[in-house]
């Protein structure tokens, strides 16, 4: 065993959750710090620089990327013969808040997620598992670099913890839930169709999910019935549904 090994494992001041997350994710981590960071949700942060706080949440952006382009492999791998609008509704299936919320509690994160006991009624408690989770992603990343992340996520987790085929036949309509629940709560609901920004595909339609005239959700996708989808999976996500 390396020294650097044996020493965080046994030594060192943070031993205990060393072996806790050895023991919860199969490998000593290096980098401690970028770990507690992906498990300390911006209500207990602390502002750094900037109003930037030392929270969970842009590891988040980063894992989100991480975690999609090695679903994207993975799916585009295992389903030769599907188009694009398949693969997107499957990858959208898998890296679902619902999906990793789920996901997270059965590798027991919501032990080890720091948060305001106070924001338990809010709208944000029902990602707070799964953000954390993509956060975790990008932490492992920034300390042990892309080949290891995307093993460590196909071996790991995807092959022991995911049922793709059994995800590929689950109907999961997000239009239908959001639309729902804007009628049960009285608010207006419109999927707009918007311009692409300059230098992106022309073919590529964007997709606004506005709930009484805020902006919850954006989808982009090359046909419009897959981008509504994916702009109103967001607003599930953003409005906690």
């Amino acid at each position: 065993m390396p020294i650097s090994r044996f020493y965080k494992l046994y030594l060192s001041p943070s031993r205990k959750y060393v072996k806790v997350l050895k023991n919860l994710l199969g490998f000593v981590p290096g980098n401690l710090s970028v770990y507690r960071m992906a498990f300390r949700h911006k209500s207990v942060a602390q502002n750094v620089k900037k109003g930037v706080k030392n929270s969970n949440e842009r590891l988040e952006f980063l894992g989100d990327a991480v975690l999609g382009s090695v679903v994207a492999e993975v799916l585009f791998k295992l389903y030769p013969y599907e188009d694009e609008g398949f693969l997107t509704e499957l990858r959208s299936k898998i890296v679902s808040r619902n999906n990793l919320n789920h996901l997270a509690r059965k590798l027991g994160f919501d032990k080890l997620v720091e948060y305001d006991n106070r924001m338990l009624n809010s709208s944000r408690q029902g990602s707070l598992l799964g953000d954390a989770f993509e956060a975790l992603v990008g932490a492992i990343y920034l300390d042990k670099g892309y080949d290891f992340t995307r093993s460590f996520l196909v071996n790991y987790i995807i092959k022991s913890h995911i049922d793709i085929h059994t995800l590929e036949q689950t109907e999961t309509n997000f239009k239908s839930k959001l639309i729902e629940w804007c009628q049960r709560h009285s608010k207006d609901i419109a999927f707009d169709l918007v311009s692409n920004e300059d230098g992106e595909n022309v073919k590529l339609f964007t997709v606004q999910a506005i709930v009484d005239g805020e902006v919850m959700g954006l989808g982009k996708e090359f046909n419009k019935k897959t981008a509504e989808k994916l702009a109103a999976e967001k607003a599930c996500e953003s409005l906690g549904i």
